[in-house]
């Protein structure tokens, strides 16, 4: 896996800032932000197919539309469990509510808390998982397109398992990625801060470019993943 190409093939295509200008105008509005997944989903798939320039146009803005889309709908599928994990602490703190007597209510107090803590655990372990289980997904659905491609379980099970070490790697690295530069852009915004008017703006551009530098790098880390991985039926 070449790690540091995913931080450099960016710069390699001569229309590099305008491309990553869009994305980030693009990513920045609601709604209209499905065709950004939808870019990302481009440049996984040109990635595999070790394409010379990586970084698509941003023509056929509708098809990525969609594409983004259909990866929406099925994000909300998958966070369903954790909406129900959400909601069950938020329910039990209304239990003190139900006895009038103080000691009872301070033992449903404790409980509620406890619930919640039980709770909070469980979507910090849910979401964590679902963070590496969900760029599989991005890899079936760019290679078939369709929202029922990204509840193939079987299929996105064996893209985790075909070369297990170089999935975990792509996953921390992504992780390590947004991590560093979403503190560098952050300390940069900041110290834009200082300067009326102009300061905001430019680090405003400047954050929403750093994300879509982000969401380039996850998508070349896991179209290398995708290289390794046979296409299924």
């Amino acid at each position: 896996m070449d790690v540091g190409k995913s931080f450099s093939y960016q710069f390699e295509d001569e229309k590099w800032l305008s491309k990553l200008f869009i994305g980030a105008l693009v990513s920045a509005v609601p709604i209209l932000n499905f065709a950004f997944a939808g870019y990302m989903v481009d440049i996984l798939r040109n990635v595999e197919q070790r394409a010379a320039r990586p970084l698509p146009e941003w023509t056929e803005f509708g098809e990525k539309f969609v594409k983004g889309f259909w990866l929406f709908l099925a994000g909300l599928i998958y966070a369903i469990p954790a909406i129900i994990i959400g909601c069950i602490p938020f329910s039990a703190f209304f239990l003190p509510a139900l006895s009038r007597s103080s000691d009872v209510q301070q033992g449903l107090v404790a409980a509620a808390s406890g619930v919640g803590l039980v709770f909070g655990c469980l979507l910090v372990v849910y979401a964590l998982l679902l963070t590496f289980y969900f760029p599989a997904v991005y890899i079936n659905f760019s290679r078939k397109g369709t929202l029922a491609s990204c509840f193939e379980f079987s299929n996105i099970f064996k893209i985790v398992s075909a070369n297990l070490n170089k999935y975990l790697t792509a996953w921390l690295i992504s992780l390590v990625a947004g991590i560093v530069v979403g503190l560098v852009v952050g300390l940069v915004s900041t110290v834009l801060q200082f300067i009326p008017c102009v300061g905001q703006i430019l680090g405003w551009v400047i954050a929403a470019i750093g994300g879509v530098y982000i969401a380039t790098i996850y998508a070349y880390l896991f179209g290398q993943v995708a290289q390794d991985v046979p296409m299924t039926a």
